[in-house]
């Protein structure tokens, strides 16, 4: 589920802190997004998606281009990421929530040619993670975002070495309350105003904790949950990229009262996109 350049970016920055003068402590972030597409970024290539700040991280600093994740879901890439080892090491094979053998033949995906494997569904405990290195070396640690690494809150990031936690827990995706947007009924993440994004308050709250904490070693882990699904953004982005998409393909884009905007393509078909935060809705007819 990770791509290439943001596993590379945190990468770097691991192997810098590793390798600076003891008395020199380097403050850490590690940026990572979900289901991201690698040349979703505007210096990875992409002519329609707009990353100006990370485009500037890139420019600034040291750009790796072959470097892969250690599982292509979920769960076992972020253990992989957090320990340092394959998740072959760790039993950590699937993301946790997959089906088990014993209850595949109950589960959508029986049909696969392919049967799972057993793997552990948690982070043991046993593990030492980046972030108890990063406690034990004196940093303050932080963690915001997706975890998925244990049902069970004993497994979830504060008792995996952060200090702080800001939505952690055992959900892949942000199923409860209103989703993306607040309330958010996240127990590991206070609700904010009625409507607020969740990708922006995640963001906040890590460059508060770092303005908290400029005087002194930080370690702070910024796990997005975007963009894994429900795909859902602010009336605004949808709006911009939507108009953006309309001037290239030549699409007619008409709003209504009722927050339902309309696409209407030069071909013989219509889309109709629900505009509001309970996400998208497709409805195609002739004419």
């Amino acid at each position: 589920m990770f791509k290439n350049l943001f596993y590379s970016i945190g990468m770097f920055f691991l192997v810098f802190s590793a390798y600076s003068q003891e008395k020199e402590k380097p403050n850490v972030v590690f940026i990572l997004a979900d289901d991201y597409g690698w040349m979703d970024m505007s210096n990875a290539g992409s002519q329609f998606y707009e990353t100006p700040n990370l485009d500037r991280l890139a420019e600034s600093g040291i750009k790796f281009t072959q470097a892969y994740s250690a599982s292509p879901v979920c769960s076992p890439a972020r253990v992989s990421i957090l320990t340092g080892k394959y998740p072959s090491k760790t039993y950590n094979t699937d993301w946790f929530g997959a089906p088990q053998p014993d209850n595949i033949e109950k589960h959508w995906t029986r049909d696969k040619p392919l049967k799972p494997a057993h793997y552990e569904p948690n982070l043991a405990l046993e593990e030492k993670t980046l972030a108890e290195e990063f406690l034990e070396a004196g940093y303050r640690t932080f963690f915001a975002g997706k975890w998925h690494l244990g049902e069970n809150e004993k497994f979830w990031p504060e008792n995996q070495g952060f200090e702080i936690n800001k939505g952690g827990n055992s959900k892949g995706s942000p199923s409860t309350g209103n989703k993306y947007f607040s309330p958010y009924n996240n127990p590991r993440l206070e609700n904010g105003p009625d409507g607020e994004y969740l990708p922006y308050r995640l963001g906040d709250e890590t460059v508060n904790f770092i303005r908290n904490h400029r005087d002194e070693p930080f370690f702070a882990y910024l796990s997005f949950y975007a963009v894994h699904i429900p795909l859902m953004t602010t009336p605004e982005l949808e709006k911009k990229y939507l108009e953006k998409k309309g001037l290239k393909w030549g699409w007619k884009i008409v709003s209504n009262p009722n927050g339902i905007i309309k696409i209407e393509l030069p071909s013989a078909c219509r889309l109709c996109w629900n505009g509001r935060s309970d996400g998208p809705s497709h409805r195609k007819s002739t004419r």
